[in-house]
């Protein structure tokens, strides 16, 4: 799961399907995104799934994703789609879109 554009800030999309959503999903991925210092945003999607668009250092994000594979407790991840993204630069933290 390496990430690999830029040598500074980096960016990807991730899908996360399985059950994750009413188990406290999107908010624990809000508080570990802001726990390692990203930037971006995280939101359901209404087919039940979470998406999240997250830019920093690789490292950081590599943990991230690492850390969407598992999820919160109560959370069952069948699937993590990702592409990596160039980062946009326009986010100043990381948020909960609605």
């Amino acid at each position: 799961m390496a990430i690999r554009n830029s040598p500074g800030s980096s960016a990807f999309f991730a899908l996360v399907e399985g059950r994750v959503q009413g188990v406290g999903f999107r908010y624990s991925a809000y508080y570990e995104a802001r726990r390692l210092g990203l930037t971006g945003w995280v939101k359901n999607t209404h087919a039940g799934e979470v998406e999240i668009f997250a830019e920093g250092p690789k490292e950081k994000l590599e943990t991230l994703l690492r850390w969407l594979h598992r999820g919160p407790p109560g959370a069952r991840v069948d699937a993590v789609r990702y592409d990596l993204r160039a980062p946009l630069g326009v986010y100043r933290d990381f948020s909960i879109k609605y």
